[in-house]
C-alpha cells in the first residue's frame, strides 16, 4: 500500500474536495467519506491500511466524535485528527479525550492543513520503522512499576502493557527522558507536536488528562504525572 495513506472524513463538499486537492499535491493516497457511517465502512473494507484519519466532527449518521472513539477502539496507532468550526469548543476537549491526536479549526489555510497532518504522519512513521527495525537490543527507560520500551513503543505498568496513543507514547517519551524536571507546555508542544505547530497548548492539558486515566491509580489524585502550576508537568518516580 501507499505508505501515506490517508481517510478524509468531510461531509461538506467544498471543503472536503479543498483538503483532498492539497493531500494528494502533497503525496497522500487519500479515500473520500462523505459522512461518519461511510468513513467506517471504508476503514473496515481495507482493514484498517490508514496511516492517518481525518474527521469533520459534524457529520450525519455518526459524528465524527464517535468515528473517532471507534477508530481509536481499533487502533491506537492511527493519526487522528479532528475538523472543527470555532464554535466547537467543548467538541474538540471531547474529541481529544476519546482518542483525537490534535484537531484544525475551520476556517484554515493549506499550509496549517499540511503542517498539521505532516506532523502526525511522522509520529506513525516513526512508530512503523521502530517496530519494523532491524536493532537486536531493545532500549528501555525503567521508573518505578513503569517501562517505556523505545523500540516496541510501548508502557508497561507492573507488567501489563497501557493503550497508548502515539501521541500520549511521545508525551510519556518526553517525561521518561527527563524523569523529575518540570517542563512546560511549550517544551512538550515542540517536542511532540513540533515548533511549527499552529494551535494553543490546550491539546497537551487534555493528554495529560487523558494519560493520567490511564496510568494513575487514582486520576483525581495524580502521584507521578504531577501539575506544576504555572508552568507545566513533571514525572515523578
Amino acid at each position: 500500500m501507499n505508505e501515506k495513506r490517508i481517510l478524509v472524513a468531510e461531509d461538506e463538499k467544498s471543503i472536503r474536495d479543498f483538503i483532498v486537492i492539497n493531500l494528494r499535491r502533497n503525496g497522500y493516497d487519500v479515500y473520500e467519506a462523505e459522512d461518519g457511517e461511510q468513513a467506517l465502512r471504508i476503514y473496515e473494507e481495507y482493514n484498517g491500511a490508514f496511516d492517518v484519519a481525518l474527521l469533520d466532527i459534524m457529520m450525519p449518521h455518526v459524528d465524527g466524535l464517535e468515528v473517532c472513539k471507534q477508530l481509536r477502539q481499533k487502533s491506537q496507532t492511527l493519526g487522528i485528527v479532528m475538523l472543527t468550526a470555532k464554535t466547537q469548543e467543548m467538541d474538540k476537549v471531547t474529541g481529544l479525550l476519546v482518542g483525537a491526536d490534535d484537531y484544525i479549526t475551520k476556517p484554515f489555510s493549506p499550509s496549517e492543513l499540511m503542517a498539521r497532518i505532516d506532523a502526525i504522519y511522522r509520529r506513525v512513521a516513526i512508530n512503523k520503522s521502530s517496530q519494523q527495525g532491524a536493532a537486536k537490543k531493545v532500549e528501555t527507560i525503567t521508573l518505578g512499576e513503569f517501562i517505556l520500551s523505545l523500540r516496541n513503543r510501548n508502557l508497561t505498568k507492573n507488567g501489563e502493557i497501557l493503550e497508548l496513543t502515539q501521541v500520549e507514547f511521545m508525551i510519556m517519551e518526553f517525561f521518561f527522558k527527563n524523569p523529575g524536571v518540570a517542563l512546560d507546555r511549550n517544551e512538550i508542544l515542540n517536542y511532540v507536536w513540533g515548533s511549527s505547530y499552529y494551535g494553543d497548548d490546550k491539546v497537551v492539558d487534555v493528554n495529560i488528562r487523558r494519560l493520567r486515566m490511564k496510568l494513575e491509580d487514582v486520576p483525581s489524585e495524580p502521584k507521578h504525572l504531577i501539575t506544576v502550576w504555572g508552568l507545566g508537568y513533571k514525572w515523578v518516580v
